[in-house]
């Protein structure tokens, strides 16, 4: 039986984590993940997708570190084992994932379950959600993301915190920091990252993956070699969006007044 279920819902793909009590993600959970975001990255029909946990306490723990005690998972060299497509998650490491993933978190995201959302690119989180990196009492550290990417998302002496005083983060801060892009009640979650695939799924696939594709690839260079890259560099879809049927839909609709018909070529 699988924990990551998934529902197509028209172009979105909605994945969920349910495996009680604390979502945690063994070998078999992690390649269940990575199996779901490899049908939403080759599959052409999917243009976004949402992750969430089920119920309303914790979205995930991350790592199970029950199977990791018990030997099933190594620690050392741990990404040198079968995590599956896209690495630990199906997420921290897909960097062919140009579909957007908006994460809907519904609970307590911490450590593994942090960096699954990190990986993501929109965050929402309901009023309740915390986040926090219990690593260090454990003599380990948040190597699956937190480290690469946290100190470049919120200022690096707040990250430092997280890391060395494992300090949590409700989702007021979060958001203030900008590491959460939208905080609502509950009872709201759903429909707002809904209401946000919608949107996304709506406009024009290939510019929503060229984004995602450019980003990636001028992320940490200077301004005039990030240029550079993006015009001489190997960005297969931002080259297949310049060319594409659908630019040429979204200026046509535009000159015409009228809503552009989208087709994903």
């Amino acid at each position: 039986m699988s924990h990551v279920e998934t529902v197509r819902r028209g172009r979105v793909l909605e994945v969920t984590l349910n495996k009680p009590k604390v979502n945690a993600i063994d070998l078999e959970m992690s390649r269940d993940m990575g199996r779901a975001f490899a049908e939403l990255r080759e599959d052409p029909d999917l243009w976004c997708a949402i992750l969430t946990g089920a119920g309303e306490k914790i979205f995930s723990a991350g790592w199970d570190l029950k199977a990791l005690d018990a030997g099933d998972m190594a620690l050392d060299n741990w990404w040198e084992a079968d995590y599956g497509d896209g690495g630990f998650a199906g997420l921290t490491e897909n960097w062919r994932l140009n579909k957007p993933v908006i994460c809907a978190l519904n609970g307590l995201t911490i450590g593994g379950g942090f960096e699954i959302a990190l990986s993501c690119d929109l965050i929402i989180a309901a009023e309740h959600v915390e986040f926090g990196l219990p690593e260090m009492p454990l003599g380990i550290v948040p190597d699956a993301g937190a480290l690469q990417r946290l100190p470049r998302r919120i200022p690096h002496n707040i990250a430092m915190e997280m890391f060395l005083l494992g300090r949590r983060m409700g989702a007021a801060e979060a958001a203030h920091y900008g590491l959460v892009n939208k905080v609502v009640p509950a009872t709201d979650l759903m429909d707002a990252a809904r209401g946000w695939a919608d949107q996304i799924a709506a406009s024009a696939p290939l510019a929503m993956q060229t984004v995602k594709e450019v980003e990636r690839a001028i992320e940490c260079r200077a301004l005039q070699e990030a240029f550079a890259h993006m015009r001489e560099g190997d960005l297969p879809t931002y080259r297949r969006m310049l060319a594409s049927e659908d630019a040429k839909e979204g200026v046509a609709a535009f000159v015409e007044r009228r809503d552009p018909v989208f087709k994903g070529r």
